[in-house]
């Protein structure tokens, strides 16, 4: 089972359009997977579940208990003020350090409105994964300008739809 979390709370997020588009290229590959949802965690798990709270707020421990089983991930990642979104810092501040994420894998997708396709955002969430002892793809693609290569929830760019697959047969294999 491969786990694809979408890395805001921003409801209706192109972020989880790309998950969506991300699970289908894992089914056509025959890849189980599943998505997790950033917005549906308890709006106030910041000050609920974490820290001396830890375990005490059952919505955020049933989030914490689906990534611990989880082997392999995908993360989708827009770029905010030059970084990831902060509700993704806090849910990783979440996780049981460092059982949650040691040797285990996952793959990076940024994704921005302008041209960096997050790649910033990408090499800061790499640092934070090499600490927690994540090892990381190094094939991440930076889906630029997303707007434009974007119409009715599928993705345009042909490009990056390759980009895409490639990736996820690479985090199939790895």
């Amino acid at each position: 089972m491969i786990q694809i979390i979408v890395g805001t709370n921003r409801k209706n997020s192109i972020s989880r359009k790309l998950a969506s588009i991300y699970q289908e290229i894992l089914n056509e590959r025959g890849a189980e997977s599943e998505i997790i949802e950033l917005k549906d965690l308890p709006h106030d798990f910041v000050f609920s579940a974490l820290y001396e709270n830890n375990g005490k707020n059952d919505a955020f421990n049933a989030l914490h208990s689906r990534m611990l089983v989880g082997k392999k991930f995908v993360f989708i990642v827009p770029e905010y003020n030059g970084s990831f979104p902060g509700i993704l810092k806090s849910f990783i501040d979440g996780m049981t350090y460092p059982n949650s994420f040691r040797n285990k894998k996952c793959a990076l997708v940024g994704l921005s409105s302008g041209v960096g396709g997050g790649g910033i955002a990408l090499s800061h969430l790499t640092d934070i994964f090499h600490y927690l002892g994540m090892h990381v793809l190094a094939s991440k693609p930076k889906l630029a300008k997303i707007e434009e290569n974007m119409s009715d929830n599928l993705l345009t760019n042909r490009l990056y739809m390759e980009l895409l697959r490639s990736q996820a047969e690479m985090l199939i294999d790895f």
